[in-house]
């Protein structure tokens, strides 16, 4: 048995008939590969095409009658092959094609390759996401065609340019010249074509082809749907998502930044090799404009609080030391600066990965709002200086408003200033949070009442007294008033003259 390889496109078998005796060598494999080892005919290229054009994947199969002699001759050479050190695959693969000459041939198959539920509709929910949608595949020109057009990839009142077979630089220039007159055009371009533009005008065609509604490459070997895909982010500086769901699909799935595998009738060999498994093409839409919306969302809020978490007691701290003519007498000690960034303001914070300011039913109803993360505006250098601004003015209000109250012992000061920054960072969280979640409540709840224990509790780092005054109280909430009020009214307003597109939705 001779399996199948993408090099070779074909597969073979011989097999000896027990009654006859007769030894035979049967093989299958692409119309491309085929047709040069067959006996000449005047119909298989043209029942081929008529197949393809009706969007059929097609293979044909030939035989050749082995004699006793010849077979016992290729078993021989075969083995001597499969026992050599050097360059053994090669070796064995030229003695395979020394059989593969002036083969029978006995038919062509044709076998409709089906489109799940719910794929046209996933690939119009894509392309409203601003998402430009790729199709590589290993499949003759017409069937490609057909598929990208029943698939509505290339909708049926959209231009298609089908790029000629070059095999020179001139040609290939030729034809980039007559693509780029075209505007708004679907490409669909051969293997070979597109490995001779690549040779000679890499950065032009990727420039061109980046631009097209739509791309299909056809007639394409699985080593150049990965170097397409490389070659894609290297010029684009984009990130691309493959997806696949058969053994062809491997290295493509590899080579992306996201790689994202369907479980299909042709095995789980890109599903075990992807990112992402799926069972069905229609959850790609989910994935996307869902889960990986709200994970954007997610990251960016998060980061920018622990960024705010760390940069407002450090901030607090730089007041502290100046004030106090730059001593090196830390703040806040022991338990007190270890419990902020734990057991405090921890599960708050790590709370905002629940967030969302969406439902999942309006992320796919409207598909234009994943199109403004590509924008890039949840996370960018000026939200990164606006929080550090922000955490800047909140340390700096909590710290010169607790030494302006400070009485006439040191620990009022740290019990003053702690609780202010630590209801400063839980109303921080609380104003920032768009939808609620049972588990942002008791977070929250959770922080509080563990801190106003430790108050009770850690009596070496706060005075029992002082705390259960009427003057601590009144002193923690005017400096959170005056940290969190500001900021909330600004935000008030950005809001209200300028809303963004989800608060329209909701």
């Amino acid at each position: 048995m001779f399996p199948f390889t993408s090099e070779s496109k074909r597969m073979g078998i011989i097999l000896r008939d027990q009654n006859t005796g007769q030894i035979v060598f049967y093989m299958k494999g692409a119309d491309t590969v085929m047709s040069t080892i067959v006996e000449y005919n005047d119909w298989l290229s043209e029942e081929v095409d008529n197949m393809a054009r009706e969007g059929l994947r097609t293979l044909v199969v030939a035989k050749k009658n082995l004699s006793d002699e010849s077979y016992a001759d290729f078993e021989q050479r075969h083995s001597a092959a499969m026992l050599s050190v050097v360059n053994r695959s090669a070796q064995v693969a030229a003695v395979v094609e020394s059989l593969q000459r002036d083969m029978t041939l006995l038919c062509v198959t044709g076998v409709e390759d089906r489109l799940q539920d719910g794929v046209r509709q996933t690939l119009e929910l894509l392309r409203n996401a601003g998402i430009r949608v790729w199709m590589l595949t290993g499949d003759k020109m017409e069937t490609a065609t057909c598929i990208a057009k029943s698939s509505q990839l290339v909708s049926r009142t959209q231009n298609i340019h089908i790029f000629k077979n070059v095999t020179s630089r001139s040609e290939a220039h030729q034809e980039l010249n007559a693509f780029r007159r075209k505007q708004d055009t679907a490409l669909v371009i051969q293997g070979n074509s597109l490995e001779v533009c690549l040779e000679y005008y890499e950065h032009e065609l990727m420039e061109l082809i980046a631009l097209a509604p739509a791309v299909v490459a056809c007639r394409c070997s699985p080593e150049q749907k990965a170097a397409v895909v490389r070659l894609l982010e290297r010029h684009t500086g984009k990130i691309a998502a493959a997806i696949g769901d058969g053994g062809n699909d491997v290295s493509m799935i590899q080579a992306a930044s996201v790689g994202i595998g369907i479980v299909g009738k042709e095995g789980k060999q890109a599903s075990l090799a992807s990112d992402f498994s799926l069972s069905q093409f229609s959850h790609i839409g989910r994935l996307l404009l869902v889960h990986g919306r709200n994970s954007y969302k997610r990251s960016a809020s998060l980061s920018q609080f622990v960024i705010h978490r760390g940069l407002i007691i450090t901030t607090m701290q730089a007041v502290f030391s100046a004030v106090f003519y730059f001593s090196s007498v830390s703040l806040y000690q022991g338990f007190l600066m270890v419990g902020y960034a734990t057991v405090y303001t921890m599960l708050p914070v790590f709370s905002l990965v629940l967030d969302r300011d969406v439902s999942g039913q309006i992320a796919i109803m409207y598909p234009e709002l994943y199109k403004e993360l590509t924008k890039g505006r949840s996370l960018t250098y000026k939200t990164f200086f606006i929080w550090c601004l922000i955490s800047i003015y909140q340390g700096g209000i909590i710290m010169f408003g607790a030494l302006l109250l400070f009485e006439d012992e040191f620990i009022h000061v740290v019990a003053i200033s702690f609780t202010a920054l630590i209801l400063t960072e839980l109303t921080m969280v609380a104003l920032t949070v768009k939808t609620w979640h049972p588990m942002m409540l008791l977070a929250e709840l959770a922080s509080i009442v563990i801190y106003f224990l430790s108050l009770v509790i850690l009596r070496d780092f706060f005075d029992s007294e002082f705390i259960k005054s009427f003057a601590f109280m009144w002193k923690t909430l005017v400096i959170t008033a005056l940290s969190c009020l500001p900021l909330y009214i600004i935000k008030f307003l950005s809001e209200w003259f300028s809303p963004p597109a989800y608060q329209k939705l909701q």
